[in-house]
């Protein structure tokens, strides 16, 4: 019997996020971050540090997330909408609430993440560590453009 991919959407893992943590680019940054939360529900904490934004990939306490995700049950994912921006490199926010159960009782974290697209893969951009970048410093996602051009404001 095949899984059930975490993600919520009630297709099969290998047809769904599971064929995005084997590498194939994310289509869109909704389907980055369901496969993401799918990353954490599966333990692949290898996939979250290389979907987040490279400039941002050596802030990642990597024993954190792996840790996390194992010692938490995960209880679903609900996508509340995913907010697409034109533009070269193109950016997108999507607003979720993600649910789990740990050692202190239930939690549920709602947010509304930043993404970038970059060379045909979309990345996440992590809040939780600062991006050093002046406004007219070359942007981290490595678009070419001036920071302010480009992922300020998106973070």
């Amino acid at each position: 019997m095949q899984a059930i991919c975490p993600c919520g959407s009630g297709s099969h893992l290998d047809e769904c996020c599971g064929h995005y943590h084997a590498g194939t680019p994310a289509p869109s940054a909704e389907h980055l971050m369901r496969s993401r939360y799918s990353a954490y529900v599966l333990g692949l904490a290898d996939y979250l540090l290389s979907t987040t934004l490279i400039a941002q990939q050596t802030g990642i306490d990597r024993a954190a997330i792996s840790a996390w995700s194992a010692q938490s049950t995960w209880l679903g994912l609900e996508v509340e909408s995913a907010e697409v921006f034109g533009g070269q490199p193109e950016h997108a926010f999507v607003t979720f609430t993600a649910r789990w159960h740990d050692g202190q009782g239930e939690h549920s974290h709602h947010e509304r993440s930043a993404f970038v697209q970059n060379a045909g893969r979309w990345y996440y951009i992590d809040s939780t560590v600062p991006l050093k970048a002046g406004r007219n410093d070359p942007c981290p996602c490595q678009s070419g453009l001036k920071f302010k051009k480009c992922c300020a404001g998106f973070v």
